[in-house]
């Protein structure tokens, strides 16, 4: 087997270029609080549709064969939560009041949204949806629960995101591993079954590695990338600094001012990507559809 590979570079000039940021925004048609990992997205499919009409993606690999770093931390699988609300896997997800993406938030709104609330509720309703085998126990009876949660609530805003990105910039990508037949065998294949080895992904390694060399069917699961560029950092608390200078923007009902303060102060330190992408991309949604809030 012969393919080409092409390597897509992107520096925080592209990632922060309101034209693109507001392109996502547009396609998602919501506040973009994955940050660069939206735009990039975006970006992305944008350069592949210079070259093709079609793609292939793995969307359901990790959720029906275990590949999330998740799936195999038992503090994640055994919390009584959404197990990547309990890794903190992203700021998108990491939910309530404690999250890093609420810290810029007023604390009488967030009060009012009972942001834990919400989500021990609709983690209740989700459990309660689970089909369940006979004999179903211990390990392997959480570990359905796992994969019925991954399937029918983490999956969706996955593939969401990736039609809208997608179909932003006219490409079609096809995703063969939610092909309905494989997803319902795969999943009732026992957990210890689909980790044998002990690894991620351990079964599909398997089936595949006739037809992989070894360098892939070997290769450590490895998340979608985020920029590490410090300037990225850099370049979301400048625009937080002008967000907070507009006494007009349309999000400011929305935030703890002092809060605010402290994180666009010369000097600031922490990490402010999560909130900041969040208030950035609220706001921006907010201009573009012409909502003002009434405090």
């Amino acid at each position: 087997m012969r393919s080409d590979h092409n390597d897509i570079v992107l520096d925080t000039a592209e990632l922060m270029d309101p034209g693109h940021r507001a392109a996502i925004r547009r396609a998602r048609d919501l506040p973009n609080t994955f940050g660069d990992g939206d735009t990039s997205l975006y970006l992305l499919f944008k350069a592949i549709r210079e070259h093709s009409t079609v793609a292939l993606s793995g969307e359901a690999a990790d959720e029906i064969f275990g590949g999330y770093r998740w799936f195999h931390l038992p503090k994640a699988v055994h919390a009584d939560t959404f197990p990547w609300i309990a890794a903190h896997v992203t700021a998108t997800f990491s939910g309530g009041n404690g999250g890093h993406e609420t810290t810029l938030l007023d604390p009488g709104l967030l009060s009012t949204l009972d942001l834990p609330g919400y989500e021990h509720q609709r983690y209740r309703e989700a459990l309660a949806e689970v089909p369940r085998l006979d004999g179903d126990k211990g390990l392997e009876r959480r570990m359905r629960e796992v994969g019925y949660l991954h399937l029918t609530r983490f999956m969706q805003v996955l593939l969401d995101r990736k039609d809208r990105a997608s179909m932003a910039v006219g490409l079609e990508v096809r995703v063969p591993f939610c092909d309905h037949r494989l997803v319902e065998y795969v999943f009732n294949i026992p957990w210890a079954m689909k980790t044998f080895d002990g690894r991620e992904k351990s079964l599909l390694r398997a089936a595949t590695r006739d037809i992989l060399p070894d360098i892939i069917a070997d290769r450590v699961k490895s998340p979608y990338p985020s920029t590490q560029d410090p300037r990225y950092a850099e370049a979301l608390r400048t625009e937080l600094a002008r967000l907070a200078a507009d006494r007009d923007a349309p999000v400011r009902p929305l935030l703890d001012t002092g809060v605010l303060k402290q994180a666009t102060a010369a000097g600031g330190r922490g990490d402010v990507r999560p909130s900041a992408e969040l208030v950035l991309g609220l706001d921006g949604w907010l201009r573009r559809h012409g909502i003002t809030l009434e405090v």
